[in-house]
């Protein structure tokens, strides 16, 4: 028996995917959460489930951000499943140890032949979705990329900076970097650029 989380903020379709995996004989879905933080508190009293199927765009925290969080404290094989192909997206999700990933458009047998290929052992990604990674550079650092997705929350320099504990002339050198890279007009087009991109 394979057993499996669910988790998606949209409640129509996360009843909607458990009720799918219900149907199958082999499957028990034992949890079905609304976002990550969801997620990470019934994994902190609950024995992890083989499968943890995953939305990735969710309020607190997305599938992404929950995927890293486990990557080294659990054994579930993670699938992600969204409508949002951004290159980013999937290479942050394959360094996070992300075995799938299913775009939502894809039919119920593909999902559950999907599911089956991971509780082999294999991997599942479709071939378009691989060139787009490989094809994809990311050419902002790590910590211009901290700022820019802390200034496109709507933080000021100095809040930026006193979050990354950083000077500001530090914090603006890393947003005059990264609008230079990214071919940018200001700092809020290039945190709209690399949101669009799937790198913050």
């Amino acid at each position: 028996m394979t057993t499996i989380m669910v988790v998606e903020d949209q409640r129509l379709v996360r009843d909607a995917i458990a009720t799918l995996l219900s149907l199958e004989e082999d499957i028990d879905v034992v949890a079905k959460c609304e976002d990550g933080q969801a997620a990470i508190d019934w994994l902190a009293t609950n024995p992890p489930p083989e499968v943890i199927l995953s939305d990735i765009e969710m309020p607190k925290v997305s599938g992404l951000s929950l995927a890293e969080s486990l990557k080294n404290t659990n054994q579930s094989k993670f699938v992600i499943m969204t409508t949002f192909a951004k290159p980013g997206y999937i290479n942050r999700a394959l360094k996070a140890g992300v075995v799938g990933f299913i775009l939502k458009e894809a039919d119920s047998e593909y999902l559950l032949k999907s599911i089956q290929t991971v509780v082999a052992g294999n991997k599942v990604i479709e071939p378009e979705l691989a060139m787009m990674a490989l094809e994809d550079t990311n050419p902002l650092s790590t910590k211009e990329a901290k700022a820019l997705a802390l200034a496109s929350e709507g933080l000021k320099t100095k809040e930026v900076a006193e979050r990354l504990f950083l000077s500001e002339g530090t914090i603006r050198n890393y947003f005059s970097e990264a609008i230079s890279k990214l071919n940018a007009t200001n700092r809020a087009d290039a945190a709209r650029i690399a949101k669009q991109k799937g790198w913050l």
